[in-house]
Order: structure tokens, then C-alpha cells, then sequence
């Protein structure tokens, strides 16, 4: 029996409006859940790369997926993050001097900020939070990026989430820095209004 369906074509006519995501349909500020500017990594593939990778396939992979940080992994579990930062800064460049050897064949283990010295929120609070908590704390840190840890359903960390200071600037349409670390809400709020 053939259960082949036919599909039939239909004129367009009218005023058809394009469905948009629904934090998109939302108007974002400091006071929204903080879980409408993570990158959910539940469901956006995470953004990868190998400790072995040279670093210039690094800054590739950066540019074609539109991201300046990418998690590195080292037999498929966290070994820490590269930025655009880590890859463009003077490190590179001294470290390959100090090796004696071409700034290509460095590798992203290289240079990449290893996980001992990351610092993650965790997902059951970010769950509770707001915007602008996320920018404080980015701020606070000094940091462009952080990683939202959860449990998996086997009782494993993962990395669940990331937010990125420019990601939330951009979906605020503000321009967030960190030059100034602000000391209250009430700054940030105030940031976010000019």
C-alpha cells in the first residue's frame, strides 16, 4: 500500500506576517530573565574546537560561525575557552618567539584560558535571574563570556549555556563595555538607558 502524500502548491496573497522566535517577539531589558540571552546550548550546537587545532583554523572556525569564543575540548570533555582575544592578543605572538617557532603552528591548547581557571554560573540560578545580574557579574569578572553549568540526567556537569556581553548588547541595542565595572544595579540600569 503506498502512503505517498502529495503535497500541493498555494498561491501567496495577502498580508502574511513571518513568525519570529518568541524572546525575539519580546521587547529584552535589564529586568527580563537572564535565560533570554543565554545561548542554550540544548538547543544551538555548541561552538568547538580541539586543543591540537592550530590556531589559525581557530580564528576560521571563529569567523564562520560568527562567535569570538569557542569551547575547547580534548577527547570530547571541556578543557577550557579560547577567545578572539586569546588568538589576536601579544600571547600568541610571545609564546611562538619564546618556542622558536612559526605563530602558525601554535596550537589552541596554546593559548586557550584552561579550565582550572574558569569560573561558570550555575543553570538552577541563572534560572532566577535577570539581565542585568548576568552584566554585573560579566562585569565584575572582567570577563566578555561565561559558561552556565548544569547536571546531566545521568548526574554529570556539562556546560549548558553561554552568555556573551556583546550578544546581550546587541539584543538590548546598547553598547556595554568593560572599561568600568559598574557597582550596583542601578548603574547598570542607568548604563542601559543612554
Amino acid at each position: 500500500m503506498d502512503r505517498t502524500q502529495q503535497l500541493s502548491s498555494h498561491t501567496v496573497a495577502g498580508p502574511i506576517r513571518i513568525c519570529q522566535p518568541e524572546a525575539a517577539q519580546r521587547r529584552l531589558s535589564p529586568d527580563s530573565p537572564a535565560l533570554d540571552v543565554m545561548t542554550d546550548l540544548a538547543r544551538v550546537p555548541a561552538a568547538i574546537i580541539d586543543t591540537h587545532t592550530q590556531i589559525g583554523e581557530a580564528e576560521r572556525t571563529m569567523r564562520q560561525r560568527g562567535v569570538r569564543m569557542l569551547l575547547v575540548t580534548e577527547q570530547d570533555l571541556l578543557a577550557g575557552v579560547i577567545t578572539a582575544t586569546d588568538l589576536l592578543g601579544e600571547r600568541p605572538i610571545r609564546l611562538a618567539q619564546e618556542r622558536r617557532m612559526r605563530h602558525a603552528e601554535l596550537q589552541v591548547g596554546d593559548v586557550m584560558t584552561p579550565m582550572s581557571r574558569l569560573e561558570a554560573l550555575l543553570l538552577h540560578e541563572v534560572e532566577h535571574a535577570r539581565v542585568s545580574e548576568v552584566i554585573a557579574n560579566l562585569r565584575e569578572h572582567n570577563r566578555q563570556h561565561a559558561v552556565v553549568l548544569d547536571v546531566d540526567a545521568q548526574g554529570r556537569q556539562r556546560v549548558r549555556g553561554i552568555f556573551s556581553l556583546s550578544q546581550i548588547a546587541r539584543q538590548l541595542g546598547v553598547t556595554l563595555e568593560l572599561s568600568h565595572a559598574a557597582t550596583s544595579f542601578a548603574e547598570i540600569e542607568e548604563a542601559l538607558a543612554h
